[in-house]
């Protein structure tokens, strides 16, 4: 069993299964494009000349966070193109989206339009989400409402889920993290794969993996199986990690050399992502660093399409959506953080950037 588990991680460690995750998220944006051709008329708009992405946003009837999810996957399927000063227009792919194009794919296009995932993507961009405002909305938790992580099924059910994406990812990130004696915090750790594989590299450091009650059951079940695997530095890992519940908008979070937020920011709106920077800011020790894992988009908002397709998945099932490095950056600096221009790759189209306090 040990043997099976060192030859997994092995080939885990060389190998990228980013095929995967591109096809699945495809889908989404299959989705995404007959909703904007056969229910918003997005391209109709277009057909006389370009608009701001603010004009063209106001005619189709889109918030903020619908049109950042919609232009940019437009823009990086090539139907239409935007110049320095925010202006789109179409592009000749986008061309054959209009009414009054001869031999135009209107029609083509419409076959999927009545499925009903199709509508209900166009009823989510209107409406910035589900019109009922707990339909679709995946384990997340603001103010009042009810987390589903609370939920000991759902919370377990989801948390398995994202475990393999956890182990193909954790080894990388702890790669490329600093090595360093200090106390790192592992915000909405999950499994705590991040955090453990951390650890095995930094033997004279410390860790505590913050998140709801239900996950951390899930977690100290994978802490168990990762001291037990035989690996170089991983049985010690048991006595130097702190499994923390807790919520990391409402509750006073533990202070770090080093903070980790892998896969967090693109499940909240932006408000949200520039309290939280701020919050996470504050908990840093002097001199400390602030790491974050994700998928970003191109600081122009025009692709690459694989993290457009990753955005319009992530408008499906949570409040929030990929964000620039631009963005990010901006969230630091105005959180009295100084972005470094570490842009570093790990796998599945993710990648690590940071800021230092």
């Amino acid at each position: 069993m040990v043997t099976h588990f060192l030859s997994q991680m092995e080939r885990l460690s060389t190998h990228d299964f980013k095929t995967v995750t591109r096809h699945l998220r495809a889908m989404y944006a299959s989705r995404l494009l007959v909703a904007a051709v056969c229910h918003l008329k997005a391209f109709e708009y277009l057909a006389d000349g370009p608009l701001t992405e603010t004009e063209l946003a106001r005619r189709i009837g889109l918030k903020a966070r619908p049109a950042k999810v919609l232009f940019p996957a437009l823009r990086a399927m090539g139907m239409i193109t935007g110049d320095a000063s925010g202006r789109l227009a179409l592009t000749e792919d986008g061309n054959c989206l209009v009414t009054r194009t001869p031999g135009n794919l209107i029609g083509y296009v419409g076959l999927e339009a009545n499925e009903q995932a199709t509508g209900e993507m166009a009823e989510r961009l209107l409406n910035d989400g589900p019109r009922h405002a707990r339909g679709g909305t995946a384990f997340v938790k603001e103010s009042a409402e009810e987390s589903p992580m609370d939920n000991p099924v759902q919370a377990r059910l989801l948390t398995l889920a994202l475990a393999g994406r956890a182990r193909q990812l954790s080894p990388r990130v702890a790669e490329a993290l600093p090595r360093q004696c200090g106390h790192l915090l592992d915000v909405a750790g999950g499994t705590g794969l991040f955090a453990y594989e951390w650890l095995r590299l930094n033997l004279d450091s410390t860790a505590t993996v913050l998140d709801r009650p239900q996950v951390l059951q899930v977690a100290g079940e994978f802490l168990d199986e990762f001291c037990n695997s035989g690996r170089e530095g991983a049985a010690s890992v048991r006595t130097r990690v702190k499994l923390e519940p807790g919520n990391m908008l409402e509750d006073e979070l533990p202070r770090a050399d080093l903070i980790l937020a892998a896969s967090l920011f693109h499940d909240w709106p932006e408000t949200i992502c520039q309290q939280f920077a701020e919050k996470l800011a504050q908990t840093l020790k002097p001199g400390g660093e602030l790491w974050v894992h994700d998928a970003f988009l191109n600081d122009a908002m025009d692709g690459p399409i694989e993290v457009t397709d990753y955005s319009t998945q992530l408008f499906w099932v949570t409040k929030g959506r990929c964000y620039s490095r631009a963005e990010f950056r901006r969230w630091f600096a105005d959180a009295g953080l100084a972005p470094t221009r570490d842009e570093i790759p790990t796998a599945m189209d993710y990648g690590l950037i940071s800021a230092r306090r």
